[in-house]
C-alpha cells in the first residue's frame, strides 16, 4: 500500500477541514507584562482619585493596591523596569553609593542625621502608610489648584521668551523661584531653618523645603539634597522683566515705584490702523497706566482711540523718562509715523508708536534691565534681536 497516496486521499476528501488544526495560541503573558499590568492599575487608581493607595481605608482594592506599591517600592529592580510608566513620579529614585561623609549629609533628605531626631520612631503617621509615604519622596500635592496657574503662566513665558534657563548656581534658590529638574518644573513654595552647617572642611546652607512639581507632585527635601540634584541635571529660570527691575535695584517689597514703562495696543476702528500688524505704543508715565490711559479716546498720542494694555513694567530707583528713551532708540528704526487729527481738527504725528513683534519689546527691556543691551542690535528683516559680532 503506498501510504502517501492514502495519507492524500484523506486528506483531500476532509470536506468539512476537521483536520485543518491551527496551534494553540498562548494566552499566558510574561512576568514583565504583568508587573506593568499591575503597576498601571496603581496608576488608574491615582488618575481617578489625585493620590497614593492607603493601607488604613476599608476599600480592599484600595488596600491591596497600596501594598503592592510597597513591594514594588522595596525592588530596586521592579523600580528601574517601571520607571517609564511612572507618569505620577512616585517611585523612589535609584540611590547611588555615597562616597564620602559629605555625600551621605548631603542626602540626608528626610533628616535622618539630625541629632534631634529619633529614626526608630515616626510620629503621626499610621503604622500601615508609613512606610510608603517615608520611600515615595514626592505625594500628590492636595491643593495644587493654588499653584497650577504658576505653572502655565511660566510655561507660556518660556514660549515667548519672557523667561529662558539658566545654568544653575545655589543662590538662585528662594523662594518663588522656579527650576527644571530632571524635565519636570518646580516651583520653590516656602524655605525653613535655612543656616550654615559645618561640613567636612565646607560651611554650607542647609535646612528644609517646600517644593511643588508641574505633575502635582510636592517634597519637603533638604535643601542640601535639592541644591545637588540641581548641579547634576537641573536649570534655573529665569526671572521676569519685572522681577529683574527689582533685584536690578536691590528694590525691597516696601519700596515705591518711581514710574511704569508699558506697551499699548491700539482699538482703532480706521483701517489704517487695524491693517498695520504688532503695532505697540511704548511710553512711561508716573502715575498708574490705568490713570494715565483713561482718556486715550481724546488724546492725539493715543491716535484718538481706546486701547489695551498688553504689558507693563514697574520702574525702582531710576529715571523712567531715561528708560523709555533708550528703548526709543533701541528700537528706533521699527517707528511708524501716524497722523491723526484731535477734536479741534489738528493734525499731530505721536512718535511712541512701533511696529516691532511684543516678544522683541520685552526682550529689549530685560536686555536693557542687565545692561547686555550694548551687545545687541534689533534686525528688521528677520523681527529679531542679535548679538552684535565682534
Amino acid at each position: 500500500m503506498d501510504i502517501d497516496k492514502e495519507l492524500e486521499k484523506i486528506f483531500n476528501s476532509d470536506e468539512l477541514n476537521l483536520l485543518n488544526v491551527k496551534p494553540k495560541v498562548s494566552n499566558s503573558i510574561t512576568s514583565d507584562e504583568r508587573l506593568v499590568r499591575s503597576f498601571e492599575e496603581i496608576n488608574d487608581f491615582i488618575d481617578k482619585n489625585g493620590k497614593l493607595p492607603e493601607a488604613n481605608t476599608d476599600n480592599i482594592l484600595e488596600r491591596s493596591l497600596c501594598f503592592r506599591l510597597q513591594g514594588i517600592m522595596e525592588d530596586a529592580e521592579k523600580v528601574r523596569n517601571l520607571k517609564q510608566y511612572d507618569r505620577h513620579d512616585i517611585l523612589a529614585e535609584e540611590i547611588k553609593a555615597p562616597e564620602t561623609l559629605d555625600d551621605i549629609f548631603a542626602d540626608d533628605e528626610f533628616d535622618l542625621l539630625s541629632d534631634d531626631v529619633d529614626i526608630f520612631t515616626l510620629k503621626n503617621v499610621p503604622k500601615e502608610i508609613a512606610k510608603t509615604d517615608f520611600v515615595a519622596r514626592r505625594k500628590p500635592c492636595a491643593n495644587f489648584e493654588e499653584y497650577e496657574e504658576i505653572f502655565k503662566k511660566c510655561q507660556n513665558e518660556l514660549k515667548y521668551g519672557i523667561r529662558t534657563l539658566e545654568k544653575f548656581n545655589e543662590k538662585q534658590i528662594e523662594e518663588g523661584q522656579m527650576f527644571v529638574l530632571n524635565g519636570v518644573l518646580l516651583y520653590v513654595d516656602k524655605l525653613y531653618d535655612i543656616k550654615r552647617v559645618e561640613r567636612g572642611y565646607e560651611n554650607k546652607f542647609d535646612g528644609r523645603t517646600h517644593l511643588i512639581f508641574e505633575n502635582g507632585t510636592e517634597s519637603n527635601m533638604r535643601f542640601r539634597s535639592l541644591c545637588k540634584r540641581l548641579f547634576e541635571t537641573g536649570k534655573h529660570i529665569s526671572n521676569t522683566i519685572d522681577e529683574k527691575m527689582k533685584k536690578f535695584n536691590n528694590i525691597q517689597d516696601e519700596d515705591k515705584p518711581t514710574g511704569y514703562i508699558y506697551v499699548l495696543q491700539s482699538k482703532s476702528r480706521e483701517s489704517r490702523i487695524k491693517e498695520l500688524r504688532h503695532l505697540y505704543k511704548i511710553g512711561y508715565c508716573e502715575t498708574t497706566v490705568e490713570e494715565r490711559i483713561k482718556n486715550a479716546a481724546n488724546e492725539p498720542t493715543y491716535l484718538m482711540a481706546p486701547v489695551k494694555v498688553v504689558a507693563e513694567f514697574k520702574t525702582y530707583n531710576m529715571n523712567t523718562q531715561k528708560f523709555e528713551d533708550l528703548l526709543h532708540r533701541f528700537l528706533g528704526q521699527c517707528q511708524v509715523s501716524i497722523d491723526v487729527f484731535d477734536n479741534n481738527g489738528t493734525r499731530h504725528t505721536p512718535r511712541e508708536w512701533f511696529q516691532v513683534p511684543l516678544e522683541v519689546i520685552e526682550q529689549a527691556i530685560k536686555l536693557i534691565v542687565t545692561g547686555e543691551v550694548v551687545n545687541y542690535r534689533y534686525d528688521r528683516e528677520t523681527k529679531t534681536i542679535q548679538l552684535i559680532s565682534n
